[in-house]
């Protein structure tokens, strides 16, 4: 029988477990680091950035007392920089080509003093640091109040026009607020940050609006000036193989979502043995959360090798810390049910034959109470399909300004074709498609 239960750990154990993962630094301590940087001309990190922030300005304004100022030069272009700073893998943008990395081992703390900076600004702002436009009486829609749709919002918002974003859960975030591990993003961070967003004034916010429900893109092209889409990719998907659908296999996006929204984690349900089927952040989200939620073993399977894995050596080393064992070149074969639950999951090992992977026959028996899938989020070309516009394997071909094959559609985030699974990258397809609205509505 299947052993899964709550409250595996007590009430404070569990509160220090989740507890930042990343302590923010101190005044002293920002001041310190930000002597570190050498104010590069043509700053690497800068380029390495994927909303082109101006590291090195803000840096600067860090150390000679100007947080406020630092802060301002970050959200000018990445309006989420609070929640990059927690989330954003600097390990491999910003932070890997610094110079002092590539001479001594030990870059800048980029994104611990971009934190110290947004987060200085949220908490002693009097009113929102931007000021917003004249209104031009244009509307936009913007579907998704996820970091692309938060970060479009805001850009158009500023230039004066107004905005209606359709959200379909209760909550605007998107992965933000539902997906994004929880000792990454503790205080209730997430919510704070949207709030801080829609203080620009001018947006107005309808959740539990889904598409291809409640909305159309039909009626929303014909009813507003423009129309952004950023709904991220909804739907999951399953393993293949026969009894995915058992007790205990488990969305891993659904049940990260519901630890991020409950008031008590002891309420989670956590298995003894536990198995997560994938190589990307959600992986190893999944696999750190679940053992710090007391389970006792935890694996996660990958199909290739460690060099392929989507998740950072930085994340992965996070996971393995915590107790987490990353096994790789194994896929799912089958499962074993009892009593209509997972008890056991059994993998085969693979190897790349001429260019491609193939299984090789031989099998590992893991027990497993709980078997979560974390290989990839798929898109619902469905809703899409008669929308005019133009889609690549059912996510949305656009332009290098996010614009859609329809005149009046602009897209961005994860359900574009070629879209990064990054926040940061969302946020810039937000900001590029608000400008080129921008530059369309006011020709």
């Amino acid at each position: 029988m299947a052993d899964i239960k709550s409250g595996r750990l007590s009430a404070e154990q569990l509160a220090k477990n989740f507890e930042d993962i990343h302590a923010p630094m101190d005044t002293h301590e920002a001041l310190v680091e930000a002597d570190r940087c050498y104010f590069c001309y043509d700053a690497p990190c800068m380029t390495a950035c994927p909303t082109g922030i101006d590291i090195p300005m803000f840096i600067r304004q860090i150390s000679t007392g100007n947080p406020m100022g630092s802060a301002e030069t970050i959200l000018k272009s990445n309006i989420l920089g609070g929640m990059c700073a927690r989330v954003c893998p600097t390990e491999t943008l910003c932070e890997q080509v610094c110079v002092r990395e590539t001479a001594e081992g030990k870059p800048v703390k980029i994104g611990l003093l971009q934190r110290y900076a947004t987060d200085y600004l949220i908490d002693k702002a009097d009113a929102h640091p931007f000021d917003r436009a004249p209104s031009t009486g244009k509307r936009i829609a913007v579907v998704g109040a996820g970091p692309a749709g938060l970060s479009c919002a805001h850009r158009l918002a500023m230039y004066g026009h107004n905005v209606t974003i359709f959200e379909a859960k209760e909550k605007a975030g998107g992965l933000n607020e539902f997906g994004i591990a929880a000792y990454k993003a503790t205080n209730d961070f997430a919510t704070r940050e949207v709030d801080f967003v829609l203080d620009i004034g001018g947006i107005e916010l309808k959740n539990g609006q889904t598409l291809g429900k409640d909305i159309s893109l039909e009626n929303l092209s014909s009813d507003y000036d423009a129309v952004f889409i950023g709904i991220g990719l909804p739907g999951v998907n399953d393993l293949g193989i026969q009894g995915d659908d058992a007790h205990g296999c488990t969305d891993a996006v659904e049940y990260i979502a519901r630890l991020r929204q409950t008031d008590d984690l002891s309420k989670m349900e956590v298995g003894r043995n536990v198995v997560v089927i994938g190589g990307g952040m959600t992986a190893i989200d999944i696999a750190t959360q679940i053992k710090l939620l007391g389970a006792e073993n935890v694996t996660i399977a990958y199909r290739r090798g460690t060099e392929s894995m989507n998740a950072s050596t930085y994340e992965q080393e996070v996971a393995q810390t915590n107790g987490v064992s990353i096994r790789h070149w194994l896929k799912p074969y089958s499962l074993s049910i009892a009593d209509g639950a997972v008890s056991e999951i059994t993998l085969e090992y693979t190897s790349v034959e001429n260019g491609k992977l193939a299984g090789t026959g031989e099998t590992t028996i893991l027990k497993a109470d709980q078997v979560f899938k974390a290989i990839g989020q798929s898109p619902v070309s469905v809703i899409l399909e008669n929308a005019g516009i133009d889609l690549d394997r059912g996510r949305i071909v656009v332009n290098e300004n996010r614009k859609t094959s329809h005149a009046k559609i602009w897209a961005g985030g994860d359900c574009v074709a070629g879209g990064e699974d990054l926040t940061v990258v969302s946020v810039e397809d937000g900001k590029l498609a608000a400008e080129d609205i921008h530059r369309a509505l006011s020709a």
